[in-house]
């Protein structure tokens, strides 16, 4: 059994911006995960027959599969919520033919394919086996190439890669046509409904008590379309007006430094830029 496994879904090839951006942001991502100070978990990417992709290290595999584009990838196309429900069923449709290729792993955790990750993670899930899982509400946010950090402190909510969650708390089904669309969408295609549904069925997850990941804004090929760090935490009106609130996010900034690098860039990389 493998402690914990990584499963990054991509995007089908036809909805990036720009399939460059995205291969070099998911070897960062990659790079990431494979620093692990603990060597026992896998890492899975997810992509359509065809996606180019990068060299995979050692403990990294790809699952292929044959998902149509998604006509609503970005907002704009359609109403907000058929925007959200359009991402929530392809992630979810991915995340689920990852975790059916890994059913034996004992943590999944889901990682958007351009973050960061802490390489104390799979340390931490050995020293607590018989958690539920984890929930990142502490992490970073990094402008894309940029040299600081913001921490966020609830970062479960606006991140994707937040969740360390014990496999079997999913109920994964033995086949995907046994999944109902609508589980794919609240259990596996969105960040912000499992906790809820968790802690409801008598498995709450706990918060991981260091920051997590780091989340990547301020890039080209963000389906988030996230705002740069100045925009949204200095130079936004709602932060102007108040010059409390414009202090408390100044002393959230953090220089990256070494101990960054090391935890959350990989060992191959000497600086995030």
């Amino acid at each position: 059994m493998t402690l914990v496994t990584f499963i990054i879904p991509v995007r089908h090839q036809d909805n990036a911006r720009d399939w460059s951006r995205l291969k070099a942001n998911l070897t960062q991502t990659v790079a990431s995960i494979s620093n692990q100070t603990n060597g026992d978990w896998r890492g899975i990417i997810v992509a359509n027959e065809g996606a180019d992709l990068p060299d995979l290290p050692e403990k990294f595999s790809a699952v292929r599969v044959t998902f149509p584009p998604n006509d609503l990838h970005e907002l704009g196309k359609g109403s907000k919520e058929d925007f959200l429900d359009a991402f929530r069923a392809d992630k979810g449709r991915r995340v689920l033919s990852g975790m059916l290729t890994a059913r034996d792993s004992r943590f999944f955790m889901i990682v958007d394919d351009d973050d960061f990750v802490s390489s104390r993670i799979v340390q931490h899930a050995s020293e607590n086996r018989d958690a539920n899982g984890w929930t990142i509400d502490h992490g970073y946010i990094w402008d894309d190439g940029g040299n600081f950090l913001f921490g966020h402190d609830d970062f479960s909510h606006l991140c994707g890669t937040s969740l360390i969650i014990r496999a079997d708390l999913y109920e994964l089904p033995q086949r995907f046509e046994d999944a109902s669309l609508d589980w794919i969408k609240s259990m596996l295609g969105s960040h912000v409904r499992i906790a809820d549904i968790l802690a409801q069925r008598g498995a709450p997850l706990t918060k991981l008590p260091f920051r997590g990941a780091v989340y990547r804004v301020a890039h080209g090929g963000s389906h988030s379309q996230a705002p740069s760090l100045l925009r949204q935490y200095f130079l936004n009106r709602g932060v102007l007006t108040k010059p409390r609130r414009w202090l408390r996010n100044l002393r959230k900034l953090r220089m990256v430094g070494e101990g960054h690098r090391r935890e959350f860039f990989g060992k191959t990389r000497s600086n995030p830029a």
